[in-house]
């Protein structure tokens, strides 16, 4: 068995989480062959007698060979084995192990802003994303998102109407949509750009996806800006976690009286560059 083929058929398997996969990677890397039975139960001897059982007649049963199968007919996947994984995501901190894909996986290589901010975005949001993006995407920045509704979903639209290119990471398998209403936006994603995902067919949008998948976001990004953030918001943790990686964070100022931009008035009290045109935005980007 190819290594790809083993990383993504522990991937899918019942309760192979992060930490299994970081250990399964760390054994990979430091041996140069794959693990035999023996040895992946020591990589998972951390799981429950009961979870131990259901993931190795899983993985080295049918069902792992059959789900495998069905993600790549489906669509293809990378691992952090190839040599066409992301560059900037792979030196990120927690990287993820494999990442399903359609679209332009080179896009990735391209320079790379990251926006995110509140899904319920305001007039001053939009206003905001309208008069900073079309110039950034005439520069080729190719931007990232989440696809949440509000901030993420008018990212992609406005650089998909100035003809640029996009990125959109998602928190369900490649065949969900979530929100419902930004569906027609994702296959345009698809189509003209880059849609990814570590969770494979059928993985539902679960409340602990998202701040998984705002580090791939983060990972991906050069750069990354926050628009319309509030205190207690996951774009914050976005920023964090950019910040983390070395990323410049930038953040658009907004008004004191009404919460909306707490989160981002913080984030520049605390260092992040404030944003007042495109032109603070390209400045970032003339020493890559």
């Amino acid at each position: 068995m190819q290594v790809r083929d083993f990383l993504v058929r522990a991937h899918l398997s019942t309760g192979f989480n992060q930490v299994y996969m970081q250990r399964l990677v760390t054994f990979l890397k430091k041996t140069h062959q794959l693990p035999n039975q023996e040895e992946m139960e020591l990589i998972i001897s951390k799981m429950s007698s009961q979870k131990q059982v259901r993931f190795l007649t899983e993985f080295y049963g049918f069902e792992s060979q059959k789900r495998l199968a069905e993600n790549r007919q489906f669509a293809p996947f990378v691992t952090i084995f190839d040599d066409n994984y992301p560059t900037l995501l792979k030196e990120s901190n927690q990287a993820p192990a494999v990442l399903f894909y359609r679209g332009n996986l080179s896009l990735t290589e391209s320079f790379s802003l990251g926006v995110v901010g509140a899904r319920q975005a305001t007039s001053y949001g939009k206003q905001s994303l309208e008069e900073l993006l079309p110039t950034v995407v005439a520069a080729k920045i190719t931007t990232v998102s989440g696809l949440a509704r509000g901030i993420d979903g008018l990212a992609h639209q406005i650089t998909l109407d100035c003809g640029g290119q996009t990125i959109a990471v998602i928190g369900t398998g490649l065949d969900g949509y979530y929100p419902r209403q930004n569906a027609r936006l994702q296959e345009m994603v698809a189509q003209k750009g880059l849609l990814l995902s570590e969770y494979g067919l059928g993985t539902p949008s679960l409340p602990y996806h998202f701040p998984q998948r705002n580090r791939i976001i983060a990972g991906l990004s050069q750069t990354l800006l926050v628009v319309e953030a509030q205190k207690r918001s996951g774009s914050l943790i976005t920023a964090n976690m950019a910040a983390d990686d070395n990323r410049t964070v930038l953040a658009i100022p907004g008004q004191i009286t009404t919460g909306n931009s707490d989160g981002c008035n913080e984030l520049i009290l605390a260092g992040a560059k404030p944003i007042l045109s495109a032109k603070d935005i390209l400045e970032e980007y003339q020493n890559w």
